[in-house]
């Protein structure tokens, strides 16, 4: 699967930087996130809970930023395992821009999944991913807006 998307967030590429890269901010804002830390300086474990479909799946698992160009860009790869569900594996290219006050955030992310969750049919995982995604920038946004500080 192969998802592309770009969102303009009302704060500054630099204060984006920060919350794209603060584990609590992250936890706040992907959905069922249960668990987000940092394990070392470039990698994240995650514990993270969604229904795809019928199915409902806890996937447990670790997160990596790599090719790091801070402020503007990383790419984020990792996989989830399901247990018996299957798994999640994949990554993206996040890229920030400034645009004024506000910045343009672009992904493209590419994404696999495996077990009895694959065998749930591709456009369901599709849209699944897809409603996913935009209900991430949606909290991201809305919690960037709600506490973006003032003159950033």
């Amino acid at each position: 699967m192969d998802m592309t998307g770009e969102y303009r967030i009302a704060a500054t590429r630099d204060v984006v930087w920060q919350a794209l890269n603060d584990a609590e901010v992250l936890k706040a804002c992907i959905p069922g996130c249960e668990a987000l830390e940092w394990t070392s300086e470039t990698t994240l474990s995650a514990r993270v809970v969604q229904k795809i479909g019928p199915v409902k799946v806890k996937f447990n698992g670790e997160v990596e930023l790599v090719n790091i160009n801070a402020p503007q860009s990383y790419t984020i790869q990792g996989e989830g395992k399901g247990g018996v569900a299957g798994f999640a594996k994949g990554g993206a290219d996040v890229v920030l821009t400034k645009d004024g006050d506000e910045t343009i955030l672009s992904f493209a992310a590419k994404a696999q999944v495996g077990g009895k969750i694959a065998q749930l049919g591709s456009r369901l995982i599709d849209s699944t991913a897809k409603k996913l995604a935009n209900k991430f920038f949606s909290n991201f946004h809305e919690y960037l807006s709600d506490d973006a500080p003032a003159g950033d």
